[in-house]
């Protein structure tokens, strides 16, 4: 006989009948479909648990529990008859959880609100906390055994674990039987088309993931360490945690049970080593355990850790010595708590002999007072019979009025809570779905199989007010959340600090002790954010939390902390020193006040001064270079209108007034020697006065035509330079029409090469006569110049730009004063005997 068939066959404990089960298994691999499996009595096995908790009623309800917890020794072969021995080890908190349904499905008897004229009963087993017992009790319950007079049960409250869950919800499922169960969590069986009767008033472990996240966010945690169960429910709270987060994991530790000492130590060790001081712990209350004595071996004490509902509120944790040495200060998520008016005084009031059929009452009562109780209703000899035969018979003092341990502990009821809602959904759904006025209960039974309609009619109000409804299998998330606060003596105890409803976050940060032991918030980052007047550098390789701060670029800012990049500033303002602010940009031009312009205006004046000087000389070329130096002083001081138009039309009209000057005077000093040729006397006639003053009026005409085109059309205009980076823009005079001024240098180099051209044919004159070798030189620096120009006044940035078209101005025109007149005042002031037509002509 295969494990599975020997299981099923065992589910048929009853009177001798067939058993109809549908399983549609996939956790073992295994698809059965409805099938006869076999008739059995209950003679030919033994039930994995003895003790159960039965009431009759017009309805019953089914009750599965994990009440003990030591699992029994079980063979992992599935291909052959397991081997089970008893459970043993009764938990009182499970047992709570037990007579919060008793309890429920009492008060609503009691009541005429819900259906009313229905008896409900109920008929709970102990699952020992193992799927295979949880299949066996279920089917038992749904194929409805001796206890319950052959009647099935239509829904069953159960599942503590989300594997067993899962396993039941596909065997009931076919059998169209619900499933309500209080604890079972896994994100897995909100899935509605594989878990069709599966319903649930524990909330899906990605709300309490998404709710540990959101603490992270709150308190700015972007570096965290995560220590997890490696199983689904560890590894989708990772998930979780970074899934649309700013939140990066330093590092990720798995532990496995099976070998949990060893895979703690790893995990402390890491924990050590990390430097991420805010630990995330998603897994069961045993395993944190054992990792909060390797941490206390290390003497690690100083990190933040953060809670899963798993072990949040486990007492055996917080009450410690261990825990309040490692964990003081951990914030958790915590199944939400409620009270239940009644309830404490209903677990007080508990009396074996008022119970005298309640086997889980009789063994709690056998632990807790180390004595049997008897029945009052049997007689003295009778109980004796009963009575164990290692315990005294109890002498009927013993009462709960005064115990105080987990079972009778009210003030947290968290999971209890759960169980009692579950009862509540269950018994409204029976009322919102059967027409139970009808004295026909099975009739009701057959209605309340229609699971399909179950989750929609789920909507009511619990007895303490609450709204309660379900979307899909789910409830709406709801949490406590705690804080592990050490007392005075050195204990820790459990803080409610704040709620998750839904999607609100309620928290009151002033009520929470960390780690530290003060009110100042740890901080676990990999990374500091970033300064305003700094962006973020992601750095290569690592997660987005790990960064660098990059300094903003000139005109460019980051105003708040954690910029990822800096903006820049509009064209009028600039960047202030610690790239924070954009401030208005100063105005900077070529002044008279600052050094360079001091500077290039007294070489302009010394210009000046010469070119007096050589007047005294020379009345006749007073007037030209005089102009020339002049002109570079219009370039000095805050451009204006009047003075962009002023500086160019001057600059351009008086060096070509120069220049034509000496082209003209370089024709007719060929023209002059030529003429003394045989047959070439009538040429100086073309070259008298009138005609040089002619041509020069003619040269300057041109330039004087193209500088009015100009300043008309498209003049220059005093604008700052927006386009060049810095604080200080520089004003000056932009040429709104670049053609205009290439004219103008065009026209000015066109003379200056035609004159050097002349200079160069009138090489061969006498040696004495060196006129046209002192324009050649004079035209070679003055080219030289304006070649070097161009590129050096295109690549100068702001007023430079200016200094360099001054400096221009002025080396050629010191080009032009010293290579032609210096000789002359030479010859003249020192020389006076060479001063002569003869040694002029002279060869």
């Amino acid at each position: 006989m295969s494990w599975f068939s020997w299981l099923f066959t065992l589910s048929s404990c009853s009177a001798p009948s067939v058993l109809l089960v549908g399983l549609v298994g996939r956790q073992l691999g295994l698809r059965v479909g409805l099938q006869v499996v076999h008739t059995v009595t209950c003679s030919q096995w033994g039930a994995p648990s003895d003790k159960r908790l039965f009431k009759d009623g017009d309805v019953i309800i089914g009750g599965l529990f994990s009440l003990r917890y030591s699992p029994p020794a079980i063979d992992h072969d599935f291909t052959q008859q397991p081997h089970y021995k008893p459970c043993s080890g009764l938990q009182n908190l499970p047992l709570q959880y037990i007579y919060a349904m008793v309890f429920a499905l009492e008060e609503i008897n009691h009541s005429t609100a819900l259906l009313p004229g229905v008896k409900l009963g109920y008929h709970i087993h102990d699952s020992c906390a193992l799927p295979p017992w949880a299949i066996h009790a279920a089917l038992s319950l749904v194929g409805g055994d001796s206890s319950s007079c052959g009647q099935p049960i239509p829904l069953i409250i159960g599942g503590s674990s989300s594997i067993t869950a899962k396993i039941l919800s596909r065997i009931l499922g076919p059998l169209s039987v619900p499933l309500m169960s209080y604890t079972a969590s896994c994100p897995c069986l909100s899935d509605r088309r594989q878990f069709p009767n599966f319903f649930r008033t524990m909330a899906s472990d990605i709300y309490q993931a998404r709710a540990v996240a959101q603490l992270a966010i709150r308190f700015n945690w972007t570096w965290i360490g995560a220590v997890i169960a490696n199983n689904d429910y560890g590894h989708m709270a990772v998930k979780e945690e970074i899934q649309d987060t700013v939140v990066c994991l330093a590092f990720v530790e798995t532990l496995q049970r099976e070998n949990i000492v060893s895979d703690a130590r790893r995990a402390a060790l890491t924990i050590k080593a990390s430097t991420a001081k805010v630990i995330l712990i998603f897994t069961w209350y045993t395993d944190v355990r054992q990792l909060f004595l390797q941490l206390d071996k290390l003497n690690v004490t100083d990190r933040q850790f953060l809670a899963s509902e798993a072990w949040s509120t486990s007492s055996d944790l917080f009450q410690n010595l261990v825990s309040s040495k490692v964990a003081s200060g951990a914030l958790g998520v915590a199944i939400r708590s409620s009270a239940i008016p009644g309830f404490e005084n209903f677990l007080r009031n508990l009396d074996p002999s008022h119970r005298p059929n309640d086997e889980f009452l009789r063994e709690f009562w056998e632990k807790e007072f180390g004595c049997s109780p008897g029945i009052a209703s049997l007689p003295f000899h009778a109980n004796r019979l009963l009575q164990k035969a290692s315990l005294p018979l109890c002498n009927g003092t013993e009462s709960l009025e005064n115990v105080q341990n987990l079972f009778t502990d009210t003030s947290q009821l968290r999971v209890t809570y759960n169980v009692y809602l579950a009862v509540y959904a269950a018994v409204h759904a029976l009322h919102s779905l059967l027409s139970c006025h009808d004295s026909d209960i099975y009739a009701c039974n057959v209605m309340f199989n229609n699971i399909k309609q179950l989750h929609s009619i789920l909507n009511f109000t619990t007895p303490q007010g609450e709204p309660f409804y379900f979307q899909g299998a789910d409830i709406p998330a709801k949490y406590d959340l705690v804080n592990w606060q050490k007392t005075p003596e050195g204990t820790l105890k459990l803080v409610l600090i704040g709620r998750v409803d839904g999607f609100d976050f309620h928290l009151n940060e002033s009520a929470i002790q960390w780690s530290t032991g003060s009110n100042q918030v740890p901080v676990s980052v990999c990374s500091e954010r970033c300064p305003p007047g700094t962006r973020v550098a992601n750095r290569k390789g690592e997660p987005v939390c790990c960064f660098d701060c990059i300094t903003c670029a000139d005109g460019e800012i980051s105003n708040t902390t954690g910029s990822l990049h800096c903006e820049r500033c509009p064209p009028e303002f600039w960047s202030n020193a610690d790239r924070t602010a954009c401030i208005a940009r100063q105005l900077d031009f070529l002044s008279f006040n600052e050094t360079l312009g001091i500077t290039l205006t007294a070489v302009a004046v010394s210009g000046v001064t010469v070119t007096t000087a050589v007047f005294v000389v020379f009345l006749h070329h007073q007037n030209l270079l005089i102009l020339c130096f002049l002109c570079s002083l219009v370039f000095i001081g805050r451009p204006a209108v009047w003075s962009c138009r002023f500086q160019q039309a001057a600059f351009g009209i008086s060096f070509v007034l120069c220049i034509s000057c000496l082209q003209v005077k370089t024709i007719v000093v060929l023209a002059a020697f030529r003429s003394a040729r045989p047959g070439a006397e009538a040429l100086m006639k073309w070259f008298g006065p009138a005609q040089q003053r002619g041509s020069v009026c003619l040269f300057t005409c041109v330039q004087v035509i193209i500088c009015i085109i100009w300043l008309s059309v498209s003049p220059p205009v005093p604008k700052p330079d927006l386009d060049a980076p810095g604080l200080k823009v520089t004003l000056k005079c932009t040429m709104a029409s670049v053609v205009g001024f290439s004219l103008v240098l065009g026209y000015i180099g066109l003379l200056a090469c035609t004159s050097l051209l002349l200079a160069f044919l009138a090489r061969k004159l006498p040696d004495n006569f060196n006129e046209a070798k002192l324009i050649t030189f004079s035209m070679l620096i003055f080219c030289a110049v304006w070649v070097a120009f161009v590129p050096a006044y295109v690549s100068s940035p702001g007023k430079y730009a200016i200094a360099v078209e001054i400096f221009a101005i002025l080396a050629s025109s010191y080009g032009l004063l010293f290579c032609i007149f210096a000789p002359k005042c030479f010859i003249i002031l020192l020389r006076p005997e060479k001063n002569t037509k003869k040694h002029m002509m002279a060869r």
